[in-house]
């Protein structure tokens, strides 16, 4: 069975930085391409960022583009998101993601449909 845990979520002035830490329970984790989505109160879910099995490559979402960096460590078998020049548009719930469908260079996917596994969320605020 598959667990994703997240953390690294809080409450952060606007211009301010925040990491949040995806923990995965799996057997292997190169098997698993991963990324974040996020939803906004009111809001549907929407894609962040997405990272390859082999972690050489990486996808955003327009709106965060040079301002979040994805990446994983197969050691700690977690992946982080790296936020930096928090806007008070980026409060939402954010969910780590997994799928082990994906080929080794897979880069990543808008549609959620994509992914099989799911996080439980964590909260980030973001104030003006």
């Amino acid at each position: 069975q598959v667990q994703l845990v997240e953390s690294g979520g809080g409450l952060v002035q606007a211009g301010g930085s925040l990491r949040l830490s995806c923990a995965a329970s799996v057997r292997t984790f190169s098997r698993y391409a991963m990324g974040w989505f996020r939803q906004a109160p009111g809001k549907e879910r929407e894609f962040v960022a997405s990272i390859s099995r082999s972690g050489g490559s990486t996808y955003y979402a327009d709106f965060v583009k040079g301002r979040y960096t994805i990446s994983r460590d197969g050691a700690k078998m977690t992946v982080y998101l790296q936020m930096t020049s928090l806007k008070p548009e980026d409060t939402a719930v954010y969910y780590c993601v997994a799928d082990d469908r994906k080929s080794w260079l897979w880069v990543g996917a808008l549609d959620p449909s994509e992914y099989d596994y799911w996080g439980q969320g964590t909260q980030v605020t973001v104030s003006s």
